[in-house]
């Protein structure tokens, strides 16, 4: 890593130069797509996914309720309303029987999530999609290397999108991302997208930002992604052992036949919230750290009153909210330590 780092260091080239070529074409590859983008983060994505696909400010885009706020935060970006389409109980993401019924004219995009790790279920999503004319932007954010029928998340759609936030399965050191396309014009326009809207120095055909991914986080990422699959692999491992030995009172993670769930979070849940919190507590006065991903669904935050949903118009989501609970997941993470953990969550059942 070192090496990588100061061979930057050493050209003296830190933006846009050979590391982030490098890596587009490596990720790229590895993602299954014929062309790649570094960006800055994962919203940045997006937002110039979007950007790319013609949302302008006035237009809808469908996504999930229960994702981290910044997949809505890149669709309020673009000038576009989110909207929302409930989730399954098993897999945490988007519903696809429930997209065309979200849908107006004003539609233009869907945004599927692919929550945890899990890809969502992207074979109804494109014919949704297919039917109704729009595009498919994929939050491939927690997603690096789950697969779909033996295909990576990220190459489904029109746009796959990724961040390489620090805690991420694949992650820089800082905030980072990639869009991912198989579209040779769309990746032009991404290229100028994240560039002030240039293709030569100076000379700017479209109106852009600056959305650049930075050489030194392309060496990093670079190095790391050759550990990618043996680091995905040992948090399958990891999974393994909670689903073995966890009681049954906690609702684990579903492995569902066709996709390969890399568990960028071990989302367990549990009966109820009191439930819940009471478990959260009882663990961390035992010393095992959990999170809650997330606590309150995007149509509920205070941020987004304006779109004047109330609670009870997703009831999945809503339901993962109150009782999902994020147990201990890292490639670090000893036999011994994981028996930690799954000894004392049975502990409190």
């Amino acid at each position: 890593m070192d090496a990588a780092i100061f061979r930057v260091l050493e050209r003296g080239q830190f933006i846009l130069g050979g590391e982030v070529e490098a890596f587009e074409k490596e990720f790229s590859a590895y993602c299954g797509t014929r062309h790649g983008v570094g960006v800055a983060s994962g919203t940045e994505a997006l937002y110039l996914s979007l950007l790319a696909a013609g949302v302008k400010p006035g237009d809808e885009v469908i996504t999930a309720p229960n994702t981290a706020v910044p997949t809505a935060s890149a669709i309020t970006m673009a000038g576009a309303k989110p909207v929302f389409a409930d989730v399954l109980e098993e897999d945490f993401n988007i519903n696809p029987e429930k997209i065309a019924a979200a849908a107006t004219k004003k539609t233009k995009a869907i945004i599927p999530v692919h929550l945890y790790g899990q890809t969502a279920d992207m074979k109804p999503v494109l014919e949704v999609a297919e039917r109704l004319g729009l595009s498919v932007v994929e939050d491939a954010c927690q997603a690096h290397g789950a697969e779909y029928e033996r295909k990576k998340a990220g190459s489904f759609g029109d746009f796959g999108c990724f961040s390489f936030y620090p805690s991420k399965n694949l992650g820089a050191y800082g905030d980072a991302g990639f869009v991912a396309t198989s579209d040779p014009a769309q990746h032009e326009k991404l290229l100028m997208l994240r560039n002030y809207g240039q293709k030569k120095r100076y000379y700017h055909e479209i109106k852009g930002v600056n959305g650049r991914l930075d050489e030194i986080q392309a060496a990093i990422l670079r190095v790391k992604l050759k550990h990618l699959d043996e680091w995905n692999a040992k948090r399958i491992r990891i999974a393994g052992i909670y689903a073995k030995n966890l009681c049954d009172a906690v609702t684990l993670p579903a492995t569902i036949p066709g996709r390969k769930h890399v568990y960028h979070i071990y989302a367990a849940r549990t009966r109820n919230n009191a439930e819940r919190d009471a478990l959260k507590k009882f663990l961390e006065e035992r010393g095992v750290q959990t999170l809650i991903h997330y606590p309150i669904p995007i149509h509920l935050q205070e941020a987004y009153a304006d779109l004047r949903r109330s609670e009870g118009d997703y009831p999945v989501a809503e339901g993962c909210a109150r009782t999902e609970l994020s147990l201990p997941i890292y490639p670090e993470l000893s036999d011994e330590q994981t028996e930690s953990v799954w000894n004392k969550v049975n502990e409190f059942f």
